[in-house]
Protein backbone atom coordinates (compact mmCIF):
# COMPACT_ATOMS: atom_id res chain seq x y z
CA UNK A 1 0.00 0.00 0.00
CA UNK A 2 1.50 3.41 -0.75
CA UNK A 3 0.21 6.38 1.31
CA UNK A 4 -0.08 9.91 0.68
CA UNK A 5 0.56 12.79 2.75
CA UNK A 6 -0.73 16.26 1.64
CA UNK A 7 0.65 19.39 2.68
CA UNK A 8 -2.03 21.48 4.39
CA UNK A 9 -3.13 24.29 3.08
CA UNK A 10 -3.08 27.45 4.86
CA UNK A 11 -5.21 30.59 3.72
CA UNK A 12 -5.07 33.84 5.36
CA UNK A 13 -8.57 36.14 4.83
CA UNK A 14 -6.40 38.73 3.31
CA UNK A 15 -5.06 36.85 0.12
CA UNK A 16 -9.19 35.95 -0.41
CA UNK A 17 -10.67 37.02 -3.37
CA UNK A 18 -14.25 38.51 -3.67
CA UNK A 19 -16.63 38.48 -6.32
CA UNK A 20 -20.55 39.35 -7.33
CA UNK A 21 -21.87 37.16 -9.45
CA UNK A 22 -24.02 39.37 -10.91
CA UNK A 23 -23.92 43.24 -11.14
CA UNK A 24 -27.49 43.45 -9.21
CA UNK A 25 -26.45 41.04 -6.91
CA UNK A 26 -26.76 41.97 -3.27
CA UNK A 27 -24.66 39.24 -1.82
CA UNK A 28 -20.46 38.86 -2.13
CA UNK A 29 -18.46 35.76 -2.11
CA UNK A 30 -14.83 35.05 -1.14
CA UNK A 31 -12.87 32.16 -2.19
CA UNK A 32 -11.36 30.53 0.35
CA UNK A 33 -10.70 27.21 -1.19
CA UNK A 34 -11.74 26.00 -4.83
CA UNK A 35 -11.13 22.70 -7.29
CA UNK A 36 -7.42 24.40 -8.39
CA UNK A 37 -5.64 25.06 -4.75
CA UNK A 38 -7.52 22.20 -2.98
CA UNK A 39 -6.78 20.03 -5.70
CA UNK A 40 -10.40 18.14 -5.15
CA UNK A 41 -13.70 18.83 -6.49
CA UNK A 42 -15.07 21.11 -3.52
CA UNK A 43 -15.74 25.14 -3.55
CA UNK A 44 -15.55 26.44 0.04
CA UNK A 45 -16.17 30.31 0.29
CA UNK A 46 -17.66 32.78 2.56
CA UNK A 47 -21.00 34.29 1.42
CA UNK A 48 -21.61 38.24 2.81
CA UNK A 49 -25.08 39.13 2.54
CA UNK A 50 -25.45 42.99 2.80
CA UNK A 51 -28.26 44.33 4.88
CA UNK A 52 -31.76 42.85 3.14
CA UNK A 53 -29.62 40.99 0.30
CA UNK A 54 -30.41 37.72 -0.23
CA UNK A 55 -29.47 34.99 -2.94
CA UNK A 56 -31.27 34.41 -6.12
CA UNK A 57 -33.20 30.88 -6.22
CA UNK A 58 -30.84 28.06 -7.09
CA UNK A 59 -30.35 24.45 -7.66
CA UNK A 60 -27.18 22.52 -8.02
CA UNK A 61 -27.77 18.98 -9.82
CA UNK A 62 -25.67 16.84 -7.95
CA UNK A 63 -23.86 18.92 -5.30
CA UNK A 64 -24.72 19.26 -1.58
CA UNK A 65 -24.06 22.93 -0.36
CA UNK A 66 -23.83 23.25 3.37
CA UNK A 67 -23.61 26.85 5.33
CA UNK A 68 -22.69 27.49 8.25
CA UNK A 69 -24.02 31.42 10.01
CA UNK A 70 -20.55 32.84 10.94
CA UNK A 71 -22.27 36.08 12.02
CA UNK A 72 -25.89 37.69 11.61
CA UNK A 73 -29.55 36.34 11.18
CA UNK A 74 -32.06 35.36 8.18
CA UNK A 75 -33.98 33.13 6.32
CA UNK A 76 -33.64 29.89 4.63
CA UNK A 77 -35.70 28.51 1.61
CA UNK A 78 -35.55 25.04 0.51
CA UNK A 79 -38.03 23.53 -1.89
CA UNK A 80 -40.93 26.10 -0.26
CA UNK A 81 -39.98 25.20 3.54
CA UNK A 82 -38.81 28.25 5.46
CA UNK A 83 -36.27 28.33 8.47
CA UNK A 84 -34.93 31.36 10.77
CA UNK A 85 -30.66 31.03 10.82
CA UNK A 86 -28.63 32.62 12.94
CA UNK A 87 -24.80 32.84 13.93
CA UNK A 88 -23.86 29.61 15.18
CA UNK A 89 -26.74 27.22 13.09
CA UNK A 90 -25.70 25.09 10.00
CA UNK A 91 -27.90 24.18 6.98
CA UNK A 92 -27.24 21.28 4.26
CA UNK A 93 -29.06 21.86 1.61
CA UNK A 94 -29.46 18.37 -0.66
CA UNK A 95 -28.49 17.92 -4.39
CA UNK A 96 -31.66 19.42 -6.70
CA UNK A 97 -32.75 21.32 -3.66
CA UNK A 98 -33.99 25.18 -4.80
CA UNK A 99 -33.20 27.03 -2.15
CA UNK A 100 -31.90 30.51 -1.16
CA UNK A 101 -30.95 32.66 1.70
CA UNK A 102 -32.05 35.82 2.51
CA UNK A 103 -30.32 38.47 5.25
CA UNK A 104 -33.22 39.69 7.94
CA UNK A 105 -30.96 41.13 10.48
CA UNK A 106 -29.95 44.53 10.82
CA UNK A 107 -26.34 44.52 9.55
CA UNK A 108 -24.28 41.79 7.02
CA UNK A 109 -25.02 38.41 7.15
CA UNK A 110 -21.76 36.15 6.95
CA UNK A 111 -22.06 32.61 6.11
CA UNK A 112 -19.00 30.19 5.63
CA UNK A 113 -20.32 27.81 2.39
CA UNK A 114 -18.97 24.01 0.94
CA UNK A 115 -20.36 22.59 -2.22
CA UNK A 116 -19.28 19.32 -2.72
CA UNK A 117 -18.32 18.30 -5.83
CA UNK A 118 -17.81 21.95 -7.04
CA UNK A 119 -20.33 21.54 -9.82
CA UNK A 120 -18.76 24.64 -11.91
CA UNK A 121 -19.39 26.55 -8.40
CA UNK A 122 -16.04 28.23 -8.06
CA UNK A 123 -16.06 28.86 -12.02
CA UNK A 124 -19.57 30.73 -11.78
CA UNK A 125 -17.77 32.89 -8.96
CA UNK A 126 -14.59 34.05 -10.86
CA UNK A 127 -16.81 34.86 -13.49
CA UNK A 128 -18.51 37.70 -11.77
CA UNK A 129 -17.27 40.96 -10.65
CA UNK A 130 -14.41 41.18 -8.88
CA UNK A 131 -15.09 43.29 -5.69
CA UNK A 132 -13.17 44.31 -2.31
CA UNK A 133 -13.47 43.03 0.82
CA UNK A 134 -14.12 46.48 3.86
CA UNK A 135 -12.94 46.68 7.19
CA UNK A 136 -15.98 44.77 8.17
CA UNK A 137 -15.62 41.95 6.27
CA UNK A 138 -11.97 41.61 7.29
CA UNK A 139 -12.79 42.11 10.90
CA UNK A 140 -15.48 39.42 10.78
CA UNK A 141 -13.26 37.11 8.66
CA UNK A 142 -10.38 37.46 11.32
CA UNK A 143 -12.44 37.02 13.96
CA UNK A 144 -11.25 40.35 15.36
CA UNK A 145 -14.82 41.66 16.05
CA UNK A 146 -15.49 38.95 18.09
CA UNK A 147 -12.75 39.94 20.85
CA UNK A 148 -13.60 41.38 24.15
CA UNK A 149 -11.40 44.67 25.34
CA UNK A 150 -9.96 44.38 28.25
Amino acid sequence: MISQCMIPLVQSAKKYQAYRISPKDSNRLAIVFEPATANASLTVCVEIFDKGGKTPPNRHQIAVEMFFVLKGEGLATCDGKTVPIRAGDSLLVPPTGIHEIRNTGNGRLYALCIMVPNEDFAELIRSGIPVELDEEDMRVLNRTDALVPC
